[in-house]
């Protein structure tokens, strides 16, 4: 049975989800979702996502929203196949949980609301608010000087190998460069692990927009 996954091909969060399964090596169908033309707010949509948000992933009927927990339902699932992203090793996985943990409270919330205001925000003719955008990305910095730390010491966030958790810093790493803000250029390890990531084959196919796999 062929997954089937409800996003946007340009939206962020869906390209986060289509990266791990690329990286999984499980094809998919996608269904496109129009925002701007109010289709997560539909009456069947919201019989998918009650909160009227993208993606959502149907496995043979089997329905599940938020990218992170869709991202670790198909790492589990095919384990076996494609890049192991979850560590098995009891001590592997709590640095993983760490730094999934890290990714959510200090790196999301502050690169992904700065690029809603300086990306998506003038996308759909909206005015960025500067000084919010001021705040989170010098937040942000913050957060990326512990991260130069961390990745001098490691070539990934959670270890020496690649986990679900770097995935789910694309595709935002790509966008920061957008805010108008050099993020990288005095952080080497930062920007040689940003870099690494986004050249990843699993990202550039979803980079311009998702697009079904079967």
């Amino acid at each position: 049975m062929v997954l089937t996954l409800y996003g946007n091909p340009k939206a962020s969060c869906t390209q986060r989800v289509a990266t791990v399964m690329h990286e999984k090596q499980v094809p998919f169908k996608l269904v496109t979702i129009e925002l701007s033309k109010g289709e997560h707010k539909a009456p069947d949509y919201l019989e998918k996502q009650p909160f009227g948000q993208i993606p959502v992933l149907d496995d043979d009927g089997y329905l599940i929203y938020e990218t992170r927990a869709i991202s670790r339902y198909i790492a589990e699932k095919y384990a076996d196949q494609g890049t192991p992203l979850i560590p098995k090793d009891l001590k592997a996985k709590g640095h993983f949980e760490q730094a999934a943990s890290v990714e959510q409270a200090n790196y999301d919330a502050y690169a992904g609301k700065a690029v809603v205001e300086k990306v998506f925000k003038p996308m759909f003719g909206q005015t960025p608010d500067d000084a919010v955008v001021e705040r989170l990305l010098t937040s942000l910095e913050a957060s990326l000087d512990v991260y130069e730390k961390i990745l001098s010491k490691q070539k990934y966030v959670a270890g020496n190998e690649i986990t679900l958790v770097d995935i789910f810093h694309l595709p935002l790493l790509s966008l920061l460069p957008l805010t108008g803000r050099d993020v990288y250029s005095t952080r080497p390890n930062v920007e040689k692990w940003a870099k690494g990531l986004i050249d990843r084959p699993s990202f550039q196919s979803v980079k311009d927009g998702v697009r079904s796999t079967a």
